[in-house]
């Protein structure tokens, strides 16, 4: 854990240093990136930031970064967030936390999304659990259609940022780009944590005590 822990950082620190004087920044959630707050607000830099979650933007606040409602928002220069896994095709599972709607929705409008990992986070496929936000309208009804697919389990009180519920999928992944779809089509599903390489600009890796980047697509780990 000791050693994760210091990979994010050092994945987090290398990212803050992408972010350029006068950009506009997605904040995304999650461990790695209360790392990376910190090292972004270090630089003193003139940003305009946009977070995904309650918690992320009062951990912003606290270390001086400008926060603006997403609402508002219509571009992103740069979105920086982590990972829950990385496949070496740059498919990624995302969502641990419960805030992956949004996460998406703020990767979709940057330029630029880099996500932060340590070296745990690779993976050679991807594999459950997969996170699902619900609509709580119908949801005995969504969970039920979802079982042709696989196993749904509810996760106990929480919800996503918006009020949403908060499921993971627990059976086979096989092709991600099939599930993501057929997961999707399922009337009541607000989005799941599947996010296709096209989606991605970067991975940056903690390993050991260096950042290495990548590009997402083809070879192993």
């Amino acid at each position: 854990m000791e050693t994760a822990e210091h990979e994010k950082r050092i994945a987090a620190e290398a990212a803050a240093e992408l972010v350029e004087d006068g950009m506009s920044v997605g904040l995304g959630t999650g461990s790695t990136v209360a790392f990376f707050l910190p090292a972004l607000a270090v630089r003193g830099l003139d940003l305009r930031c946009a977070a995904t979650s309650p918690r992320t933007e009062s951990l912003a606040r606290e270390v001086g970064l400008r926060i603006e409602r997403f609402s508002a928002v219509e571009h992103l220069d740069i979105a920086v967030d982590g990972a829950d896994q990385v496949a070496p095709d740059g498919w990624l599972v995302k969502g641990g936390g419960g805030a992956h709607t949004r996460e998406k929705l703020v990767a979709a409008t940057a330029d630029r999304f880099v996500v932060i990992v340590d070296s745990t986070k690779l993976v050679p496929a991807l594999h459950a659990p997969v996170p699902l936000e619900l609509l709580s309208f119908g949801l005995a009804s969504t969970v039920r259609r979802l079982a042709a697919l696989g196993p749904v389990e509810r996760r106990t009180g929480r919800t996503s940022p918006d009020g949403g519920v908060i499921c993971d999928y627990r059976g086979p992944i096989g092709d991600p780009r099939w599930l993501a779809g057929a997961l999707r089509a399922v009337a009541g599903v607000v989005d799941h944590g599947l996010f296709p390489p096209e989606l991605v600009a970067e991975i940056v890796v903690g390993r050991g005590s260096r950042a290495e980047r990548m590009r997402p697509g083809g070879g192993r780990w």
